[in-house]
């Protein structure tokens, strides 16, 4: 798990530019606190940052191989989870190596197998190979979109990195966010490709990017197709059972301490028993963790989509698999400072707007690495096994948009309140809320003659796990790495997915619940209470010292008479904000605050040139 970057440049000498290259790998010195290295030629730089996981000592970046007609090299993020299978059918074809690297495998892969490297790849990863043979370069990420990965097309080139910031230090980069940048922000569609940064693209997932003199070309080499399920109810049953727990194996594989982020729920918790089973063969004990907040248990109230606290349900999967475990427990001082809000901004190159679900997870993670360096978490189990409550609300069902902006709640009602109006006209942000979902639904393939329900929860899947997940995914890694913790994702794993996303909806809720095939799946290791469980999402506090931390933010914010964030968000609304009862505020006018200082501290870090008239 790293930071990648580089630039080509068929028409510079970038022996000359080492300062640039070293500027942009710096900028990714979080992701990899362990290592940091360069490789660079007269038409390509590559830099990397390193977090040591596997083969510690063997493992450094950039990595090349010298051929008869050039080298090849490549710097990776990422890990490939069969790579010993690999490296035994590479041994048996006559390559050599000299590390137990993965990274090595993966080089050695695309010597054998050219750009169909990715075929053979399970795991999560965004790596960058120039291949002097040929003066290309080949960009791939993997099927999920679980690791990030950007690219800036230049004059006669390209820039790349794992984050925005790393191309944003290339002085060709220029830090300029238009309407359509901004619409996304606000609308919360996950637009492929989008990066809020103009001229900026992300390699999507499942895809392949090919730089050379001509120019760049893109293809897709894995997507989510509609295929006939023909197993029954047990064998379906039996197989997402034997998928989960070899995944699990998998991903347990490191040589450096690991545990798993234990919430309470039935995704965090089948992760945390099949762990821990594992780990049992082994005579290890599995670590977990969890974040919550003082008083949260005992002051807690039901809400519009949590009926339930998670600390007894911790309590009751840490006492059955008898982990070492540990909670993190926050309050609004920790929730509301702005040195933390600043340092997830800066993680993730946007003001993202969720509050003190971004920072408390900072947070965690930040508790997390002083004790572990890898982290297995129950993230995108929703979308895999359609377990949000939006799913089941036929409401939103039916509803012509995205599900989840259908669905009302705090985090996506009323979105672009706080605008200022002139803006709020000009962004049209429900006009680009219908086009992106006509254009999502659109490319949804279907199976003939299935029933117009199976269609249509088919459809709502897809824009799961092609647009939602991949927004939950891009948050967890720039939150994790921005520490230097490597968080896992088994429900990501493809061949869940696949299996998964074509079973029939009747199937998925067999038993008249959410997630019924996880549930029964992983029933063994679970305990009866989180078996029983409904729905919660990620924690949030509900401490009205929150709220009334932010109002008094808020409040300093609007003494700034000419500060540029006004040109984006709305004075009167917020001066209207600062005055509601915070003990009683709304969901809506929370999130909103905290949306207007996100955009007011990422202003005053990053600078950037807004063109959105």
């Amino acid at each position: 798990m790293c930071g990648i970057t580089g630039w080509v440049s068929y028409d510079s000498d970038l022996t000359q530019r080492q300062d640039t290259i070293d500027a942009m790998t710096g900028t990714m010195a979080c992701r990899g606190p362990d290592d940091s290295g360069t490789w660079v030629r007269p038409h390509a730089a590559l830099g990397h940052r390193r977090l040591a996981i596997i083969d510690l000592p063997g493992g450094k970046q950039p990595m090349s191989v010298p051929t008869p007609n050039g080298a090849v090299s490549m710097v990776y993020s990422g890990e490939a989870y069969n790579f010993s299978e690999l490296r035994h059918e590479l041994a048996g074809k006559g390559h050599k190596f000299e590390t137990d690297s993965d990274t090595e495998v993966v080089l050695h892969g695309y010597l054998e197998w050219g750009e169909s490297v990715a075929d053979h790849l399970n795991g999560m990863y965004a790596f960058a190979i120039w291949d002097e043979r040929d003066e290309k370069l080949v960009m791939i990420r993997d099927r999920m979109g679980i690791k990030p990965f950007y690219y800036y097309p230049t004059r006669d080139g390209v820039l790349f990195g794992s984050e925005p910031k790393a191309i944003l230090a290339n002085p060709l980069a220029r830090k300029i966010v238009d309407a359509d940048g901004f619409r996304e922000l606000i609308g919360f569609t996950k637009t492929p490709g989008w990066s809020l940064w103009k001229d900026m693209y992300e390699v999507g997932p499942g895809t392949i990017a090919v730089v050379e003199r001509g120019g760049i070309r893109t293809r897709t080499y894995w997507q989510l197709d509609a295929r006939q399920h023909t197993d029954d109810q047990e064998t379906t049953v039996g197989r997402v059972r034997e998928l989960m727990t070899d995944i699990v194996r998998r991903q347990l594989v490191a040589d450096v301490p690991r545990c798993v982020l234990l919430s309470g729920g039935l995704d965090s918790s089948a992760v945390t028993g099949l762990a821990a089973a594992a780990l049992a063969e082994q005579g290890e004990r599995v670590r977990t963790f969890s974040v919550d907040f003082f008083g949260q248990e005992e002051n807690f109230k039901p809400d519009e989509v949590r009926d339930t606290p998670d600390s007894p349900f911790v309590r009751d999967v840490a006492g059955l698999v008898g982990s070492a475990h540990q909670d993190v427990m926050l309050n609004p001082g920790d929730l509301t400072d702005p040195a933390v809000r600043r340092a997830v901004i800066t993680a993730r190159d946007i003001p993202a707007g969720m509050g003190d679900m971004d920072t408390s997870l900072y947070l965690l993670f930040k508790a997390i690495r002083r004790e572990s360096t890898v982290a297995l978490s129950g993230e995108s189990a929703d979308e895999v096994f359609g377990g949000y409550r939006w799913f089941h609300d036929e409401a939103a069902v039916n509803a012509e948009t995205f599900p989840w902006l259908a669905f009302q709640n705090a985090i996506t009602t009323d979105r672009h309140a706080m605008l200022e109006p002139g803006l709020r006209k000009v962004l049209d942000v429900p006009g680009y809320v219908a086009d992106q979902y006509q254009t999502a639904v659109d490319a949804v393939d279907q199976l003939d003659g299935a029933s117009p329900l199976e269609q249509r929860m088919r459809t709502i899947c897809n824009l799961h796990l092609t647009r939602f997940v991949r927004t939950l995914l891009d948050r967890k890694d720039r939150a994790s790495m921005a520490v230097g913790l490597e968080v896992r994702v088994p429900f990501c794993d493809h061949r869940l997915v696949e299996y998964v996303y074509n079973t029939p909806w009747s199937l998925k809720t067999f038993d008249g619940r959410e997630k019924s095939l996880l549930r029964h799946a992983t029933k063994h290791v679970l305990p009866d209470s989180v078996r029983d469980r409904v729905k919660s999402p990620y924690p949030s506090t509900q401490d009205p010292g929150y709220a009334a931390a932010l109002q008094q933010q808020a409040k300093e914010v609007l003494a700034e008479q000419d500060n540029p964030v006004f040109a984006l968000i709305d004075r009167a609304w917020l001066t209207d904000a600062v005055e509601v009862d915070a003990a009683t505020m709304p969901g809506t006018t929370r999130n909103g605050i905290d949306r207007a200082l996100d955009l007011y501290h990422w202003i005053d870090l990053y600078s950037p040139e807004l063109q959105l008239d």
